[in-house]
């Protein structure tokens, strides 16, 4: 296996073509793609705190909603499955 990815790297290197053009210097590539990440860090840091905008409210035991909470430490009426 080493012997094959051996022979394939050196081929590689071998066939050594010219490479694809940049549209900018590495460095303004690298700072521009730095911008893009810290703004959608900004973002993402801008909407953390929504859960604080109001009191927590205790949510009330539905018996009849669909999907049942299974761990409701007695608020509600147990649902038998006999």
């Amino acid at each position: 296996m080493l012997t094959q990815l051996a022979a394939v790297v050196s081929a590689a290197e071998a066939v050594h073509e010219e490479p694809w053009p940049l549209i900018a210097p590495p460095f303004v590539i690298g700072a521009t793609m730095l911008a893009i990440f810290l703004f959608l860090a900004f973002i993402t840091f801008s909407f953390s705190n929504l859960g604080n905008r109001h009191e927590a409210t205790t949510e009330h035991s539905d018996p009849h909603r669909q999907h049942t909470n299974k761990h409701d430490h007695g608020q509600g009426q147990a649902v038998s499955n006999h």
